[in-house]
């Protein structure tokens, strides 16, 4: 096995080829890990722990082009983890001199951990990104329809009529609250040090006068939160994490969702860009993106369900609860990176299409207006007649074909009343367009 055999993403393009992908791959958690060591003897340096040529060689001998990813992935297995072997050999190449300085007074969690936060912020920035794009095409969306009715539809039945731009309006919203959890997250994901067992120890033994000093250091030096604790078995960032994770993919999924729903060829009101083909159909244009973001949605639950049950950590070091945690974040980190990125190139490109939507709000003959007309005959005729007309009048336009409008034209004591205008679905949708203009002010 070589390492381009490794993780290639051949069963997953909801993420494979994208930024995340790169950002998440072993050769990036690779490169993690080595920039944990190198932060963690720099830090050592900074604090007169260490001399500063050894945080130079080691540095320079941290060059993820000397390892080999599927040696050291095999060789884990012996201790349970990569940092380990990845150790040994970054203390060899760091040379007979400077090699005792690697590793010095941590443990494999500090570096593992510590490395699992550094590919988080750095996939993390990628979402922010996308979200981004996504949000400034939902914008222009929802501005452009504001006034774009289309029928309102619950419990998969025609209800009210809406907008397209409040529809659009609401999905943006979900995306700035995903945004706000991602960058709240992003923020303060911190590094680890704790030693052996979270007591710092033997940064004492080392030298150190004031141990608790170190763990500042170290995290400035990587760009990562200062801990508060050392936190081995104290996971609230990996919790916080999987939270925000979760959320950001079921936000994107909603409006996926809607997409695959509005893109069936009997609806017809949205499509995307450009839609995938099938191996057997020539004639199809699948909603691929919101495909693959729908999917990634439906797995990213069960995934954090995984991480948030690793808070139940044993004793001042875990086994298997810390474990379990790094495929799973991985997973749940290339699952939102790649939705992400389909979730900005299917807002950018989405095509809306007023005319079907026009069309269908016509496909009840008036009924989707029933419930205005319940107001606003009820003064004129009284409650309870006026429902008893509009009951009788719904199943006559279902049972000759004609408009709502037609049949309760034929009443006497409606003679006066503009039953065009109450009938015509544009007219009710309420304050949707006062709703959209609300939801654009959020920044």
């Amino acid at each position: 096995m070589t390492s381009a055999d490794i993780d290639a993403g051949l069963l997953a393009p909801g993420w494979a080829g994208s930024p995340a992908a790169a950002e998440t791959s072993d050769t990036a958690f690779l490169r993690a890990l080595l920039d944990a060591e190198v932060a963690l003897t720099r830090a050592q340096a900074a604090l007169g722990l260490a001399p500063e040529e050894a945080a130079t060689a080691v540095s320079e001998a941290a060059d993820t082009a000397g390892f080999d990813v599927a040696s050291l992935a095999e060789r884990a297995r012996d201790g349970g983890n990569p940092v380990i072997p990845l150790v040994a050999e970054l203390t060899r190449a760091a040379g007979t001199e400077h090699g005792p300085y690697v590793h010095r007074g941590a443990t494999s969690q500090d570096i593992m951990d510590t490395a699992m936060m550094l590919v988080a912020a750095r996939t993390l920035d990628l979402v922010l990104g996308d979200l981004g794009r996504t949000e400034r095409a939902l914008a222009h969306l929802a501005a452009r329809h504001r006034d774009t009715p289309m029928p309102g539809r619950t419990l998969t039945q025609h209800a009210v009529p809406t907008t397209f731009g409040l529809k659009a309006a609401g999905w943006r919203s979900l995306v700035l609250d995903a945004r706000d959890r991602v960058t709240a997250v992003r923020g303060s994901l911190p590094a680890q040090l704790g030693g052996a067992a979270g007591t710092l120890a033997a940064f004492s033994a080392y030298g150190a006068e004031d141990a608790t000093a170190l763990p500042g250091t170290y995290a400035r030096e990587l760009g990562l939160a200062e801990p508060p604790l050392p936190w081995h078995t104290l996971r609230t960032p990996v919790a916080d994490l999987a939270g925000c994770l979760a959320f950001t993919a079921g936000a994107l999924g909603k409006a996926a969702v809607d997409v695959l729903t509005l893109s069936r060829t009997e609806i017809g009101e949205v499509a995307e860009g450009s839609g995938g083909g099938s191996s057997a159909m020539p004639h199809k244009a699948n909603p691929v993106r919101a495909t693959l973001i729908a999917s990634g949605a439906r797995r990213a639950p069960q995934l954090a369900a995984t991480l948030h049950g690793s808070l139940v950590a044993e004793d001042e070091r875990p086994a298997g609860a810390w474990h379990a945690e790094w495929e799973t974040l991985r997973d749940l980190l290339r699952l939102v990176g790649g939705a992400a990125r389909h979730a900005a190139e299917l807002t950018e490109g989405l095509r809306v299409r007023p005319e079907v939507m026009e069309e269908h709000l016509r496909l009840t003959h008036g009924l989707i207006v029933s419930e205005r007309l319940s107001a606003e005959l009820a003064p004129v005729l009284g409650r309870a007649r006026a429902k008893e007309l509009i009951t009788d009048a719904a199943e006559r336009t279902y049972a000759e074909g004609r408009s709502l409008a037609q049949i309760l034209s034929d009443e006497e004591e409606l003679a006066g009343v503009d039953l065009g205008e109450l009938t015509d679905p544009a007219r009710y949708t309420g304050s949707a367009g006062a709703l959209t203009d609300r939801a654009l002010e959020r920044r």
